[in-house]
């Protein structure tokens, strides 16, 4: 048996928990799947470039599809925990990093890691 390619495993697991947080919100239409898949396409190439970014894959393909719906469709993930002001989405944190979450910048509060929203 073949060993699975940390690559390609890294980028399935990605891709996995992007559209879990597009289904919980329901906005997984098929136009917003192909952005996940245009981010992981691009992705794969950034990482063969550059291997030790192999851990940072689920935060950036979050992020390229939350910069793409802002885009097309609007603010996305929305914050569930700021009650007033103007509606705002959710952060990527770290940035660049492993073990990405979604976090509220105004209050200063991690939501859930990316694939765990609710």
């Amino acid at each position: 048996m073949d060993a699975i390619d940390p690559l390609e495993q890294a980028l399935h697991a990605a891709r996995a928990l992007v559209i879990a947080d597009l289904v919980t919100r329901e906005v997984v239409q098929a136009e917003v799947v192909s952005l996940v898949e245009e981010s992981v396409a691009h992705r794969r190439w950034w990482v063969e470039q550059w291997p030790e970014g192999i851990e940072y894959v689920a935060g950036l393909v979050a992020q390229d599809v939350q910069d793409a719906l802002l885009e097309r469709y609007g603010r996305w993930p929305l914050c569930p925990v700021c009650g007033s002001g103007d509606p705002h989405a959710l952060d990527v944190e770290p940035e660049l990093g492993p073990d990405p979450h979604w976090v509220c910048g105004k209050a200063g509060v991690v939501v859930a890691p990316v694939g765990g929203l609710t």
